[in-house]
């Protein structure tokens, strides 16, 4: 009878610990000022998973009981949520935010503003440059073109019947190379708006050397699926993204040392 209920104990106690060690989706909705917020970012710290609020403030997260999950904004106070029984049981969860407020002491300096654009405009001394509207005639009105931008579209337009310019670029390799560095640009500048947005949340949960991290996103720049990434822009693919080539990265370093 003792060996039965010795076997019983050890049954429901491994169930037990099975259904606890299980990972669930756990569906929330982050609200600030009883308004749903989009694009807060929602990192499980023990899982190493991420994801970002939608337009409605939802997200769905795969967590464990006792998961920390971190709610992180830049405008945000962060929070940490531990998944108690609870909450992994209910599988929900509702995180209430409140705004990083900086109080500085009120200066007013010269003009005053009043936060309308065109009363601020007309009551301060800025002044805008002469434009092409200005001098009544037609004029360029989209993003303005990099130097790399202007060269490339002088070497691929051209008058005549027979344009020569757009020709005699394409056979000397010029018109290529051109386009080359348009795009080392472009990628450059995906660099920075990604170590920009997204480096202080990465690494406040990666740990990697200061020195190394100007490195580590070169390496990143480096692999082909970094193009694919930029043209995404979705910070979820981003992250997932960096978190596997810090991997490779971290393993390089260790071959390097070994």
């Amino acid at each position: 009878m003792e060996r039965i209920k010795c076997c019983l104990f050890l049954f429901f106690f491994f169930s037990i610990s099975f259904v606890t060690a299980q990972s669930v989706q756990i569906s929330g909705k982050v609200i600030v000022d009883d308004d749903e917020i989009e694009g807060i970012h929602v990192i499980n710290k023990t899982a190493n998973k991420f994801t970002i609020t939608q337009e409605d403030g939802k997200f769905v997260i795969p967590a464990q009981q006792n998961d920390t999950i971190i709610f992180s904004a830049i405008k945000y106070k962060p929070k940490e949520i531990i998944v108690d029984a609870i909450v992994y049981k209910a599988k929900t969860l509702t995180v209430y935010l409140t705004e990083q407020v900086n109080e500085l002491d009120e200066v007013i300096v010269g003009k005053v503003l009043t936060g309308n654009l065109t009363s601020d405009i007309e009551n301060s001394e800025a002044k805008r440059d002469i434009n092409f509207y200005d001098l009544g005639i037609p004029g360029y009105t989209g993003k303005p073109l990099t130097q790399s931008e202007r060269r490339y579209n002088e070497a691929t337009t051209g008058g005549g019947i027979v344009p020569l310019n757009p020709i005699l670029n394409y056979f000397s390799g010029r018109t290529k190379m051109l386009k080359n560095q348009i795009k080392i640009e472009r990628l450059n500048e995906c660099l920075e708006r990604i170590k920009a947005d997204l480096s202080n949340t990465f690494f406040e949960y990666n740990e990697l050397d200061e020195e190394k991290k100007a490195e580590f996103f070169y390496f990143c720049l480096e692999d082909e699926e970094f193009e694919t990434i930029c043209k995404l822009k979705n910070d979820i693919h981003t992250l997932e993204f960096l978190q596997k080539k810090l991997d490779g990265y971290k393993t390089n370093l260790q071959i390097k040392k070994d």
